[in-house]
């Protein structure tokens, strides 16, 4: 626990733990969407974000964040109308978020592009005091909006329709998700790199998916999992010369694998005792005898 010692390592948990909670908290919806590659679309616009905030020589957290919103709208009115050329005009949206960043950074004073390398891939010393702050708010948000409105939001993630007919207001409801999904991709950025936060938006549901059958409880084990992971990832980095994203991320999908093979077994062990169950009153009854047919009192 000699690590609890530097600041930086301080700065750098709390943020994994944000992180561990915010993005399953969003990726659980996202998931029932079956939108589950829009965290990674948004990690590519915000890359647009980072490199304005370095030409602006402010904090790329702000920036990110702004730019990823913006780019999150855009892709949930492109969802409505684009039809047909919708998948086009996403890929350009992307695309073009990856080179607006790196055209950006080049351009801001002293700046290249190594200075991407720990916002693509995450970095534990870099975490400053103004981005943990930055980050405690956006993840607040964040946390009042998939735990505050988790009914609506479910029940808009399940089935438009019905949600519209029951009078939910379904596109501000989408267009919040879309913003919440961005807000998270800027709270996860410093720790574990915007190309690979979608995994861990993803993931994890998928894991506690394995075990649970409700709602709630794959939200629990979701938020669980995320928070596991992303201290056991961030812990490694500091004893050993790895990347922490790349870590977290293999931690995650590591769990995803141990728990769909416990999953399995499980899964039969219930299949047989519900047939068996089923199968109960037909061996309990008699061949060829009637069943007594119960009288009926006026």
């Amino acid at each position: 626990m000699d690590f609890l010692a530097y600041d930086f390592m301080q700065r750098a948990l709390l943020a994994a733990v944000l992180i561990g909670i915010t993005a399953p908290a969003i990726g659980i919806y996202l998931v029932q969407r079956r939108q589950a590659l829009m965290g990674d679309g948004i990690g590519h616009v915000a890359m647009t974000g980072v490199g304005l905030g370095f030409l602006l020589s402010t904090s790329p957290v702000w920036t990110a964040m702004a730019v990823s919103v913006v780019g999150a709208l855009i892709m949930e009115l492109i969802r409505w109308y684009g039809k047909t050329r919708g998948d086009i005009a996403l890929a350009m949206l992307f695309y073009g978020g990856m080179a607006g960043g790196v055209m950006l950074i080049s351009l801001a004073p002293g700046g290249s592009t190594a200075n991407l390398q720990s916002y693509l891939f995450g970095s534990l010393t870099t975490v400053s005091p103004s981005d943990v702050t930055a980050i405690c708010w956006l993840a607040a948000f964040v946390i009042l909006v998939t735990v505050g409105l988790r009914r609506q939001l479910f029940a808009v993630s399940q089935d438009e329709e019905f949600a519209r007919v029951t009078g939910l207001p379904v596109r501000a409801l989408n267009l919040l998700v879309a913003v919440t999904a961005a807000v998270t991709v800027t709270v996860a950025m410093r720790v574990v790199g915007l190309l690979l936060v979608s995994a861990l938006m993803v993931v994890p549901v998928a894991a506690a998916q394995q075990l649970t059958r409700s709602f709630r409880a794959t939200f629990v084990v979701a938020v669980a999992i995320g928070v596991v992971v992303t201290l056991g990832g961030t812990v490694t980095s500091y004893y050993q010369p790895v990347p922490p994203g790349a870590t977290i991320v293999l931690l995650t999908i590591a769990v995803f694998i141990v728990l769909t093979l416990l999953a399995t077994p499980l899964a039969r062990r219930r299949a047989r005792a519900a047939t068996t169950a089923a199968g109960d009153p037909a061996e309990c009854a008699i061949p060829g005898q009637q069943a007594p047919v119960p009288s009926v009192r006026g």
